[in-house]
């Protein structure tokens, strides 16, 4: 599982001799954000689950400074992070609405079907896309702190699940012999 991963992830040299990254290199560049063991693994996607609901653009940046906090795998966690893109947010944050509705109680926001995009252009949409979360108010902010909590959970449990089924797989395997 290890190798799959880290085939697939920067390593950290690269990234030191990077210029835009060089003034924060004793803490961005710290072993355990680097490490990659089932512990880090977890936390990581965690951290990408959850901080994948933040909206706009500041997702990877609360992923990245929860990496720094919690110290586990900062390139999985930012990859992580991914699983929401303009064709899931919206669905996402719908998902959200009812969630923190249900727990808040009926006719605590109204709800309104999200804008669609139009011939005003893409800067015009996200204004209005904004307008729209603004309006769902608190059981928007209620349901996607519940659903990011949720996720979180859900994906370090099974990434635990995961890591421990290959390790079983695996020890198995090399106990058998080969065949």
């Amino acid at each position: 599982m290890r190798r799959l991963l880290k085939r697939y992830l920067p390593d950290h040299e690269a990234l030191a001799a990077n210029r835009w990254l060089a003034p924060f290199g004793s803490t961005l560049f710290h072993p355990r954000l680097w490490h990659l063991n089932r512990h880090s693994a977890a936390g990581a996607v965690a951290v990408g689950l959850f901080c994948g609901l933040i909206p706009g653009p500041f997702q990877m940046l609360g992923a990245a400074l929860c990496c720094v906090l919690f110290r586990v795998n900062l390139p999985l966690a930012l990859f992580t992070t991914l699983y929401t893109n303009p064709f899931t947010i919206v669905p996402l944050y719908v998902a959200a609405f009812a969630i923190g509705e249900w727990m808040l109680g009926p006719g605590a926001g109204q709800f309104a079907a999200p804008p669609e995009l139009g011939a005003d252009g893409v800067g015009h949409w996200l204004l209005a896309l904004a307008g729209w979360m603004a309006g769902l108010g608190r059981p928007l902010v209620a349901g996607l702190i519940a659903l990011a909590a949720g996720l979180s959970m859900a994906g370090y449990m099974l990434t635990r699940l995961a890591w421990r089924t290959h390790l079983i797989h695996q020890w198995r395997k090399r106990r058998n012999g080969p065949s």
